[in-house]
């Protein structure tokens, strides 16, 4: 068995697979790495409760087995092609997220490649999505793939927080810059360092109208929070090498801001992190990452601090 790190490319017929795959082969190329591609379809069982099956049960099984396994060749032989060693396999364990995370623990993958699509009021309501399960368990890096082209030179925004609101912890941004630079060293890409930062304005007028006797110094803290935001930023981006003009501050929610300021960059991929929430925190509290994925144009590479 290799000892090379391997990317693991998850396989759905309705995510856009091709896509997929070219994305993940090239992403293997990129950081020297074997891929293996999983296949992600239900189990088919003739035997169901039965104890006589049927001739015609056991045919339509083997015939469903052997276009499981044309189907990940043909992808396999697309990805060797670019020049990538590639072994494949059929996942049928569901709920599909368990299964994934199971693989994964068992490979140790440098990443993990994912179709990803529009999610519904449901699924993020009852936060049964198999995307947004991997978001707030998987410990490997998770690249969710959109049908955008990703271009030869990558516009890579990496979202980052270094005043560590919201108990994101210190080590994350770097883990969210590492990445980025991963993917933009080799491919001579560009990064851009993005904070976003809550304004006091809107919130203190309307404070100060409800609240007639107490004027709040709404200017002066407004000022003071965006001066501690900006040296925080500065100092992360001077320690990773970044100058000004790569360098970007802006008012407002990351979720409201992040899809627009991709938009305006034509970005290839944005880069953000995402905590473990366990119990009751998993159930009521959504991430960044959940609430701005439907809405960027682009690949987003989701990761956790080591």
């Amino acid at each position: 068995m290799s000892d090379r790190d391997k990317i693991l490319a998850i396989i759905e017929m309705e995510h856009s697979p091709e896509k997929v795959v070219e994305r993940a082969a090239w992403l293997a190329k990129l950081v020297d790495c074997d891929l293996e591609l999983l296949l992600c379809e239900p189990a088919f069982s003739p035997l169901g409760y039965r104890i006589i099956v049927s001739n015609e049960a056991m045919e339509i099984g083997r015939d469903i087995s052997n276009l499981r396994k044309e189907t990940i060749e043909g992808f396999a032989k697309s990805a060797r092609n670019s020049g990538v060693t590639v072994t494949t396999d059929v996942l049928e364990e569901r709920p599909l997220a368990d299964g994934i995370l199971a693989a994964a623990l068992n490979m140790d993958p440098r990443f993990i490649v994912k179709g990803t699509h529009y999610h519904s009021a449901a699924d993020r309501g009852i936060m049964i999505d198999t995307d947004w399960q991997l978001i707030r368990t998987c410990p490997y890096p998770l690249w969710l793939v959109k049908r955008e082209e990703f271009r030869k030179q990558p516009v890579i925004i990496a979202a980052v927080d270094p005043t560590h609101e919201h108990d994101k912890p210190m080590a994350l941004d770097q883990a969210i810059i590492d990445a980025a630079k991963t993917i933009a060293g080799p491919t001579n890409g560009e990064v851009h360092l993005l904070h976003t930062y809550e304004r006091l304005i809107g919130v203190g007028k309307a404070a100060n109208r409800a609240i007639k006797s107490t004027v709040l110094p709404i200017e002066e803290l407004e000022k003071r929070i965006q001066k501690t935001h900006r040296e925080a930023l500065h100092e992360l981006a001077v320690k990773n090498g970044f100058d000004d003009k790569h360098t970007h501050q802006l008012p407002g929610t990351t979720r409201e801001i992040l899809p627009t300021y991709a938009r305006s960059k034509n970005a290839d991929l944005v880069v953000m992190g995402a905590l473990a929430r366990w119990g009751i925190k998993r159930m009521v509290i959504g991430s960044t990452a959940e609430r701005v994925l439907d809405h960027l144009p682009c690949d987003v590479l989701i990761v956790r601090a080591v």
